[in-house]
């Protein structure tokens, strides 16, 4: 189980890495899907293909703009792979519009290291049976 929780540590360091490729300003988030211990999709808060890098105005995040797990979820769509089984690393809690999404990809774990002010995506994960495990960054942890 130690060993579990060492893997889980690094992969969620790495969505934090991957955080900060986002654009935003707010709140930067990043997400990996990982299955049999491989990285099969990342993810990072943003907007859609084509669009500037510009995520909010006066404070307020456009309505366009995708959650890392979407992207990471939505990446896999235009792969090979599947997410079948696979866990979600995400540096953020999942809100309930990305929670419908991790469900119906089949994905059976979500590791997270930020509470985010509302549970119901949470809530709904644990409601599906999924794993769910909060898993914070501590304080003197690298990048």
């Amino acid at each position: 189980m130690k060993d579990n929780s060492i893997l889980d540590r690094r992969y969620l360091r790495m969505a934090r890495i991957w955080s900060e490729n986002s654009y935003c300003a707010r709140r930067q988030v990043g997400a990996l899907i990982v299955k049999d211990k491989m990285i099969i999709s990342d993810g990072y808060n943003g907007t859609p293909s084509g669009f500037p890098n510009i995520c909010e105005e006066d404070n307020v995040t456009f309505p366009y703009v995708l959650h890392a797990e979407a992207n990471a979820i939505t990446k896999i769509a235009r792969s090979g792979n599947n997410s079948d089984g696979a866990t979600l690393y995400v540096t953020d809690s999942p809100c309930i519009e990305c929670s419908k999404l991790i469900i119906q990809s089949g994905i059976k774990r979500v590791v997270y290291a930020r509470e985010y002010r509302l549970s119901d995506g949470i809530d709904l994960l644990r409601r599906a049976g999924i794993m769910v495990e909060f898993l914070p960054f501590e304080e003197n942890e690298k990048a």
